[in-house]
């Protein structure tokens, strides 16, 4: 009996300060309804873009995204500035690269200006297959965005 009249003054209280803090709880609430979409809107863009590129094209998202990035650049990338810019962790990037670098998409070198750093280039190959699956991945994303 003593744990139901607790549970109802623990109610009564809730009530209280919501009405106390509406305004503020509704915002808070907005936010969180916005955060949940966003979040909602980016599993399910990742999850196609992650099916299309592999069936069509032998790819994971992550691994698009690294000769995306790789592809903008003149030069090679320094591991760091590359797992910055496609928001891996250090383990992920390294297996990624990896596996690109397997499959001759990637060369791994020496960074030129600092020797412990490593740089990670497109390859000729990796420039085909960037190209060949990038209408992939823009179709995809404007599937998801606009349509």
């Amino acid at each position: 009996m003593r744990v139901h009249s607790m549970r109802k003054h623990l109610m009564q209280l809730h009530k209280i300060l919501a009405h106390a803090t509406l305004g503020a709880v509704t915002e808070i609430t907005e936010l969180v309804v916005e955060w949940r979409e966003l979040a909602r809107q980016v599993a399910q863009t990742t999850c196609r873009l992650d099916k299309a590129l592999q069936d069509r094209h032998g790819l994971g998202m992550s691994e698009f995204e690294l000769l995306d990035r790789l592809s903008e650049s003149s030069a090679s990338m320094r591991m760091q500035e590359l797992g910055d810019a496609v928001h891996l962790t250090q383990s992920a990037l390294s297996r990624a690269v990896a596996r690109l670098e397997k499959d001759g998409l990637v060369a791994r070198g020496m960074c030129e200006s600092d020797r412990r750093g490593v740089s990670v280039c497109l390859t000729d190959a990796g420039r085909a297959r960037w190209h060949e699956a990038m209408p992939t991945h823009r179709s995809v994303l404007e599937e998801s965005f606009t349509g």
